[in-house]
């Protein structure tokens, strides 16, 4: 062979051995983010406390996501791929949570995270999902004054679940409020928009407590509701510490008769967690109830039961975290792709027939059109609906009675207040 034969010979195997390179890495990384072309599973993060204060609530959440994941794997996968679920633990930890959320996006390439459930959380894991143009899908009820584009909030916003309930409460419970709360940034906002929906109304908020995050010693908030008398408690106390607290009412003797609790962020997993009978007639404002009469959620509750148990009872962040996976697989098969640059544009507008009633994402806010409901705990542990907007409702992230710079204000307040942080620091001696 000639110098210069070989020379181009050798050249153009190069040439080879660098285009076969090349396509080997994007063959690589097209499975590893999920783009179009690649035929390996799709990868998902699953991001929950297992363990901590909030494993309690969280941990159904899990099993419900799973769930929706076993159903698509059922039918087929999502664009005739396999979904893999990647569980990671928050351990209740903020700053867990946003390690976790990190590696899941750029270590593991999932294509969606569903997590999340205290504010605190979500707003510290906000970041990551924004700086890496990810994306997150939120299924618990919150404060709202927020709407990333990298969120999909497939729970409720204040005027689908805190506002309705307020006026619910006046007009059928009493006028006079007691509002007690986990020491965080979404009891802190509920409480202002309680207090100022409360005024609007005529109504009058008597007092006010809060107590850290995984806190069970109610007995001094106790005490003092005891000495107030209200007709109502606002409870927006999250994971176990509803234990304590009430244990802590009936040790007082306060009973549902006498002054009944409003909680939103209790629903039936913690009710059989803590006892039926010990929170038999109290209330909790929610957007799906095990209750509720649909056919799609007599299928959702059959299914869900003949997998993890009879006992097991359905709840309204697992509805959201349920089909917050499904409107996922709509989205992606819609696109073609599970890369979120290329179904960004497809999840908004999504929308079925959920078990609780037809959920739509809005396409200007990314929030849920959903249904409200009111229900009072049966001894049984479930819920007696006692009140049904009887149609989704438009989702408004910023309640409209104060102008959205001065909510942001107040949130830029807490969060410089708290050191930058999303929750109270712990108290001295805790």
């Amino acid at each position: 062979m000639s110098g210069g034969l070989r020379r181009g010979y050798y050249a153009g195997a190069l040439l080879f051995a660098i285009a076969g390179g090349l396509a080997a890495w994007s063959a690589i990384q097209g499975l590893s983010t999920g783009r179009s072309g690649a035929s390996g599973p799709i990868r998902v993060g699953v991001l929950h406390s297992r363990t901590g204060t909030m494993a309690v609530s969280e941990q159904p959440v899990i099993d419900a996501t799973l769930y929706a994941i076993e159903e698509l794997n059922r039918a087929g996968g999502v664009l005739g791929r396999p979904v893999q679920a990647i569980v990671v633990d928050g351990r209740s930890d903020w700053a867990v949570f946003a390690a976790e959320a990190e590696r899941l996006v750029t270590g593991d390439r999932v294509s969606a995270v569903f997590g999340c459930w205290t504010s605190a959380c979500r707003k510290t894991v906000k970041p990551v999902f924004e700086r890496h143009d990810s994306v997150l899908f939120y299924p618990v009820q919150y404060e709202g004054l927020e709407a990333s584009p990298n969120i999909v909030y497939t729970g409720a916003a204040p005027n689908q679940q805190i506002i309705p309930a307020i006026k619910w409460t006046l007009d059928n419970l009493g006028r006079r409020l007691f509002l007690v709360g986990s020491d965080y940034v979404f009891p802190r906002t509920a409480h202002k928009i309680i207090a100022a929906q409360v005024t609007a109304l005529q109504g009058e908020i008597v007092g006010e407590a809060y107590m850290p995050l995984g806190g069970q010693d109610f007995s001094a908030i106790v005490e003092t509701i005891g000495r107030l008398r209200p007709d109502v408690v606002f409870n927006t106390i999250n994971g176990d510490s509803n234990r304590g607290f009430h244990q802590a009412l009936r040790a007082a003797g306060i009973v549902p008769a006498d002054i009944p609790v409003m909680s939103f962020s209790l629903a039936e997993a913690e009710v059989r967690a803590f006892g039926p009978q010990m929170m038999a007639g109290d209330y909790a404002a929610r957007n799906y109830f095990q209750t509720v009469e649909t056919p799609e959620n007599r299928a959702f509750v059959s299914g869900f039961k003949a997998r993890f148990g009879a006992d097991y009872p359905t709840t309204a962040p697992m509805e959201a975290a349920y089909y917050g996976v499904k409107l996922w697989a709509r989205a992606v098969e819609e696109a073609g792709s599970p890369d979120f640059r290329d179904f960004r544009a497809t999840i908004k507008g999504q929308s079925m027939a959920a078990p609780g009633g037809t959920v739509t994402i809005d396409p200007a806010t990314q929030h849920t059109w959903k249904t409200v409901r009111i229900g009072r705990i049966r001894p049984d542990g479930n819920f007696e609906i006692v009140w049904d907007s009887q149609r989704p409702v438009r989702p408004v992230p910023f309640p409209t009675f104060l102008p959205r710079s001065e909510w942001l204000a107040f949130l830029d307040g807490l969060y410089r207040g708290w050191h930058g942080n999303w929750a109270a620091p712990p108290r001295e001696g805790e």
